[in-house]
């Protein structure tokens, strides 16, 4: 929704009936961690209250690939891990982020040293910052991210972020990929992912029943998971020509409102 206010897309998301919300913090949106003032952060605060959403997620776009990057990486989280305290204190919202392009086995060791800084950047802001595989990332397998996390001795604020639309048409099945993921997963996004010319695009989820959603969420229910499922809109839909994210956004709910409904999964409240 970034052609929206931040405080009227919660308003819509709140009418239409979703149980909770993330939001972009990345440079350039509405709710951009480097230019949200105090007065803004205090009036979105009262408005998810008002709202009784749940904010769950803060999105950032942040890569440790580079010593440039990361440095970049570390204000920037330090910047989304302040705006999770002051929009939600008493249960902040997870700081979620890609890690950029890369070849993994070339770059790994020097990639797990640049998260050993982001966990300890976590624990001094009080934050969990959550990863996630991307297909044709650094890191695009929910293996690698474990690779990763394992390195690091398993650290309670540094997670994964699982999102199936990267795994499908590449062989990895969705029940293996979710056993992988489970133990380590603090956030699931969904979106739906279809060949078309020859190449993979995304679209919003339930669109193209490729993915089975009311198994994904049943799978990670009886498997402990209570975190939020987040309705993704890919950029390959929002700039698109006439794009309409309220439209977009109640017709994600109606399909994974569906979903939940399938899959027997209870939703808060």
């Amino acid at each position: 929704m970034k052609t929206l206010a931040t405080e009227r897309a919660l308003e819509v998301l709140a009418e239409i009936g979703f149980d909770s919300v993330e939001l972009a913090v990345r440079s350039g949106w509405d709710a951009d961690s480097a230019t949200l003032n105090a007065r803004r952060r205090k009036t979105i605060r009262e408005r998810i209250d008002q709202s009784r959403l749940r904010l769950t997620s803060l999105m950032e776009h942040v890569y440790p690939t580079d010593d440039r990057q990361q440095a970049v990486a570390l204000d920037r989280l330090k910047l989304a891990g302040d705006v999770a305290h002051d929009l939600a204190p008493e249960d902040p919202p997870l700081v979620q982020t890609v890690l950029g392009s890369g070849d993994f086995q070339r770059e790994k060791t020097r990639l797990r040293d640049r998260l050993g800084d982001w966990v300890d950047l976590a624990d001094a802001r009080n934050v969990v910052i959550a990863i996630k595989p991307h297909r044709g990332g650094i890191v695009s397998t929910p293996a690698e991210a474990v690779w990763l996390m394992n390195q690091l001795g398993d650290p309670a604020r540094l997670r994964m972020v699982y999102d199936y639309s990267h795994y499908a048409f590449r062989e990895m099945p969705l029940a293996e990929t979710i056993q992988t993921s489970l133990p380590f997963v603090a956030h699931v996004a969904v979106k739906d992912a279809i060949r078309e010319a020859g190449r993979v695009v995304f679209r919003l989820p339930g669109e193209t029943e490729a993915i089975d959603f009311p198994q994904l969420l049943r799978r990670f229910f009886d498997g402990g998971y209570r975190g939020d499922f987040n309705c993704e809109v890919s950029g390959m839909v929002s700039n698109r020509p006439g794009y309409d994210s309220i439209a977009a956004a109640r017709t994600c709910y109606q399909n994974m409102s569906a979903a939940f409904e399938r899959s027997g999964v209870p939703r808060p409240g």
